[in-house]
């Protein structure tokens, strides 16, 4: 079949997050300028450069107690700076509890029962028993067509990373299962791997 998006697909469910699968999940912490803290799963969200490492989310729906996008992005804008956790498959009833919509004074590190550490670099909790975190310091912010689709951009300025799952000087995902998201209200997670050689890079694959 084709169709265009601005015509209707005249399925039963829009297929479009299908076709864009797995993606990572960014659990976005952030602190608001009263101390408030705020805790949700994006799933348009990756990495976008090596030097200096930096990050994006999109967050494209919004609130009627926010003057611009969601908590996650009007705390982003307050600050200039938010947590990028990472969700293992261990963790992902809580993550799924911090998608719930919520007014702006619902801490979701209380409602998930999820607990905090403060981060090194900036002003701004992170998820304790997540995998791995990284601290951004907000880049640019920018609008894209449509009423609420917001894509914030970060410099990561600190990363955290569970010692366990640091075997032989790399970061082994299978350890943790990372959870990714796929269309509709499916998941994946990452149980085994399998190396690609580039043509022309000195890299040695990894036996698995």
């Amino acid at each position: 079949m084709f169709y265009e998006p601005q015509n209707g697909h005249g399925l039963p469910h829009n297929p479009f997050n299908a076709l864009i699968t797995p993606r990572p999940i960014g659990w976005i912490s952030t602190r608001g300028t009263d101390g408030s803290e705020n805790l949700a799963p994006y799933s348009f969200f990756n990495g976008v450069s090596y030097e200096p490492p930096q990050v994006m989310f999109a967050s494209t729906t919004s609130k009627a107690d926010r003057a611009r996008g969601k908590d996650s992005v009007g705390n982003i804008i307050d600050t200039g700076v938010f947590c990028v956790n990472v969700v293992g498959f261990e963790m992902r009833d809580a993550m799924n509890a911090t998608s719930k919509p919520a007014p702006r004074d619902v801490d979701e590190f209380d409602l998930a029962g999820l607990a905090r550490e403060d981060c090194e670099t900036i002003s701004c909790s992170r998820v304790t028993d997540a995998p791995a975190s990284m601290e951004c310091k907000l880049v640019k912010v920018v609008d894209l067509p449509g009423d609420a689709n917001i894509v914030v951009f970060g410099e990561v300025t600190g990363i955290h990373l569970r010692d366990e799952y640091l075997v032989d000087g790399l970061f082994d995902v299978t350890r943790f299962q990372p959870l990714a998201r796929l269309g509709y209200r499916d998941y994946a997670r990452v149980t085994e791997l399998f190396s690609l050689r580039r043509p022309g890079d000195g890299w040695e694959p990894l036996k698995h």
